[in-house]
C-alpha cells in the first residue's frame, strides 16, 4: 500500500536533513513525504528543494502563514495533500530506525490505529549526530553493544529503542498479545486516511496547546469505533535533544476537551472541513 509520512516542522532544517538521510535507507519503499510547515520559511523551502533533488522519494512541502503555533492546521494541510492510503505522523526531531515504515505498514489493520514511543537520545549523543559524527543507522544498528550504556539513563527510555521483528518469534510469543500503553504519542502514530477523514482530521480549535496533538486523538479515535494498538518496538525512533517547547496553559483546552467527550462529539467542528482540497 502507499504511506504518506507526514513531517510536522517548525523552522529546524537540521534536524530535518537527518531525518531525509533515515528515509534513504527505509526498508519499505512505497512511500511518499510530506513536509508540514507550520510556517512559511525560505529556509525551509531551500532545505525541502535541495531533498527533492537528492532523494529518490518523494517529497512535498506544504506551509502556512506563520501566526503562531498552529500545528493542527499543518497537519490538516498534509492530509489534504496526502495521496497515500494510510498515514504515518512524526514530528521534526525523530530520526526514524530503517524498520520505521515497514513496521507500521506491517501491523495496519482496518479500523485500528498504531500508536508507538520513541528513544530520547541525551544532549551529547544528539550533538554528535547533528556533527555528523555519529549517525542514527549506527545507533540502530549497535543499540545493545556500542550503545548500551544508554540503558542507565533513566531519561533515555532505552527500551523503546530494541527492535523486534513483527514476524519473528520474540515479538509474537512475547509481545503481541501482551497488554501494553496505547496512548496516542503524536510522534509517532498511524491511522488510515479514509478514517482521519471521517473524524475531519486534527482539531484546530485548542489553539497552541498541544492538546490536538495526541491527547485528544485517544478518545477520538476510540470513540469511532477505532482500536489503538501498540506498534513499541516494531515502529522505532530516536528523539533528538533539545530544551523543552512550553505551548502554555492547556487548562482551557483541556475543559474545552471533556466537554467534547462529554458530548460525544469526536467529529471535530474546525478540522479538514477549514481546507480547500
Amino acid at each position: 500500500m502507499k504511506v504518506s509520512l507526514i513531517i510536522a516542522v517548525y523552522k529546524d532544517t537540521l534536524a530535518l536533513e537527518l531525518i531525509f538521510e533515515t528515509l534513504a535507507y527505509q526498508t519499505y519503499k512505497n512511500f511518499e513525504v510530506i513536509v508540514a510547515e507550520d510556517g512559511q520559511s525560505q529556509e525551509m523551502e531551500g532545505c525541502v528543494k535541495k531533498a527533492q533533488q537528492k532523494y529518490d522519494f518523494a517529497i512535498k512541502h506544504t506551509t502556512q502563514e506563520d501566526r503562531g503555533v498552529r500545528k493542527a492546521r499543518s497537519q490538516n494541510n498534509a492530509i489534504v495533500a496526502a495521496n497515500g492510503e494510510y498515514l504515518i505522523f512524526i514530528d521534526g526531531d525523530c530520526l526514524l530506525y530503517s524498520t520505521f515504515i515497514a513496521g507500521h505498514v506491517a501491523l495496519a489493520k482496518e479500523k485500528q490505529v498504531l500508536s508507538g514511543r520513541r528513544i530520547d537520545l541525551p544532549e551529547g549523543l544528539t550533538q554528535e549526530v547533528k556533527e555528523g559524527r555519529v549517525k542514527a543507522l549506527d545507533i540502530e544498528k549497535h543499540l545493545l553493544s556500542k550503545y548500551l550504556y544508554l540503558a542507565f539513563d533513566k531519561d533515555v527510555k532505552f527500551e523503546q529503542g530494541i527492535y523486534m521483528n513483527p514476524n519473528g518469534f520474540l515479538y509474537k510469543t512475547f509481545l503481541q498479545k501482551r497488554q501494553r500503553s496505547v496512548a496516542i504519542l503524536g510522534c509517532n502514530f498511524s491511522a488510515w486516511r479514509e478514517d482521519m477523514i471521517e473524524l475531519n482530521g486534527f482539531d484546530e480549535s485548542y489553539g497552541e496547546s498541544a492538546v490536538s496533538d495526541d491527547v485528544d486523538w485517544n478518545w477520538r479515535f476510540e470513540a469511532s469505533g477505532l482500536h489503538i494498538k501498540s506498534c513499541k518496538n516494531v515502529a522505532n525512533m530516536m528523539h533528538l535533544w533539545h530544551l523543552a517547547h512550553d505551548r502554555g496553559d492547556a487548562t482551557e483546552a483541556l475543559n474545552k476537551m471533556q466537554k467534547n467527550k462529554k458530548d460525544k462529539k469526536f467529529i471535530c467542528e474546525f478540522g479538514l472541513n477549514t481546507h480547500s482540497s
